[in-house]
Order: C-alpha cells, then structure tokens, then sequence
C-alpha cells in the first residue's frame, strides 16, 4: 500500500494512492484519523484502505499538491556518513557508532514544492536518502526486531546548507533552513519492498545522475540505526528516520556543484518512488 499527505480544496488531508489517483478519506475516518501519522499509530492503515475500496480519486497523482508525508513528526532523526564512498569522499575515518543529528518538521517541503536556496549563502547540496517511518514506538529495541517497528518507506533530499553545516563540528544549522527538507512523494510500506537491500538510492540533477547506490553500502543498517537510536529516546509512532547519503554529493565534486535556482532536483528510490522539487532563490523580505 503506498499513502500520501496532500491538499484537497486547500485543506490538509491523506489518503492512498491508486493508479486512478489520490483517494482521500472520508469525513467518518478522517475524524478518526486525521493524519497519517495518526493513523500509523492506531496501527489501521489496512482500516482505512479498505474504508476507500471504490471511493474517486480527489486528484491525480500528476495533479496533486502534496504535503511532506508525516507534516507533524515528533522527531526526525538523520544518519550522517552512512555510504562508504560518501565516508571516504569526505576523509572521514571509520566509526563504531552511526552519527545522528535532527531535522525540524518546519523545514519539510513536500514533493514537487520549491526547495529554497536561502538568502545567506550559495551552498545548497543534494542528499539522496531512504526515509524509514516508524510504526510502533519503543526504548531499546533490539536489532531482530527492528523491523517490527517500520511504517514505511519514502524517499527524503537532505538538502544541506554547507556553509552552515560546518561553521562548527555540529550539523544542525546547516540541516534546517525552511524549505530544505524534501520528503515524499508517498509511503510505500514494507510489503511492497521485496529485498530491501538491493533498493537503490539515487539523485538526478537536471536529469544528470549525480549519486547512485544500494542500500546494502549502508555501513550502519537500518535495524542497526534504529537500535542505536531507541537506546537514547523513546521512538514514537510517525517519527521518520533519514538513513544517510551516498557519495557524489556536490560539495565533494571538482569542481563543485550547488543547486541554484531553476534546477530541478530527483531522489529516485527503487520500489518507493521519485521525489521531485525544483529549486528557487529565497526572496528578501
């Protein structure tokens, strides 16, 4: 099953997606569940498919205005260097532990929203990255049962701003500029991923390839991120983890490549789906 967050007559509103189109829910459901996120942590994403079974699309796949998929996340955690050729592109040593920062729900764009090159700085970077959603919440949640506890799949662009990323040792002003957090288009859940290892993650600039790799380069696996982070918080149903990037970001290519205004920016993830956004210059106020 995959399910989307978009708009219906401007409102906020979810549902599944169909070859017809996006199916939103009903007014009886949507009172029930009036997020996805909700809805993962009753556990009746079934309930609600099949409250749509022959109910119209309300909008295209084409047409639809999206929304990022979990809009209301309570945490949104990121893997950092979790490629090996990303590791090594950057002259990073090998660690024991994943290298974990967050993300705010407020810089998230939705699929074929405006990514925004801000104001103070040029350095807009491209990350590919698998997004996990989690299910069922817990503490230390061991590895063998990790996957008990994934929602889904989506496909996340860790748009980075560089120069703020490395102002310090600390990732996080670089992470949340409003409008860097492309998330979407959908959730695919894990049924429909048949060997998640063999998924490939990767980003298209302008239509040119600029990362491409399987998940099976992770250096730290999905069980293992969600291990590692349920050991220092309590994971909560909805919250979204970003697994990491793999090389040919462009702050790393000679020369380098920044996302400017009027490009056009692809996270392509096999079996998930493509999200999409163009990029555009922030205006003064």
């Amino acid at each position: 099953m995959r399910f989307a967050s978009f708009e219906v007559d401007g409102k906020p509103s979810w549902g599944l997606v169909r070859e017809c189109g996006l199916v939103g829910l009903d007014a009886t459901m949507a009172a029930r569940y009036p997020t996805l996120k909700s809805a993962i942590a009753a556990d009746a994403l079934q309930e609600v498919a099949d409250s749509l079974a022959g109910k119209p699309a309300d909008a295209t796949i084409e047409d639809a205005t999206y929304l990022p998929v979990i809009g209301d996340p309570d945490k949104i955690l990121c893997v950092g260097l979790n490629y090996h050729d990303h590791r090594k592109e950057g002259g990073h040593g090998e660690v024991e532990h994943p290298t974990i920062f967050t993300r705010y729900a407020n810089a998230q764009i939705g699929h074929n929203q405006p990514m925004i090159r801000p104001l103070e700085t040029h350095t807009l970077d491209f990350e590919a990255e698998l997004a996990v959603i989690i299910s069922k919440g817990g503490r230390r949640i061991a590895e063998a049962d990790a996957f008990d506890h994934v929602a889904g799949y989506s496909c996340y662009n860790d748009g980075s701003v560089r120069a703020y990323q490395r102002h310090t040792t600390q990732f996080i002003p670089g992470k949340n500029f409003m409008g860097t957090g492309g998330f979407g288009p959908w959730m695919v859940t894990p049924d429909e991923i048949k060997d998640l290892d063999a998924v490939t993650v990767e980003c298209r600039l302008n239509g040119e390839v600029m990362q491409h790799a399987p998940v099976a380069d992770m250096i730290f696996s999905i069980p293992r991120v969600i291990a590692y982070c349920s050991t220092f918080t309590e994971l909560a149903p909805g919250d979204v983890i970003a697994t990491g990037t793999p090389g040919g970001v462009g702050s790393r290519r000679d020369p380098q490549i920044w996302m400017k205004a009027g490009d056009i920016c692809e996270i392509d993830i096999s079996g998930v789906g493509v999200l999409r956004n163009p990029i555009v210059d922030e205006e003064a106020a």
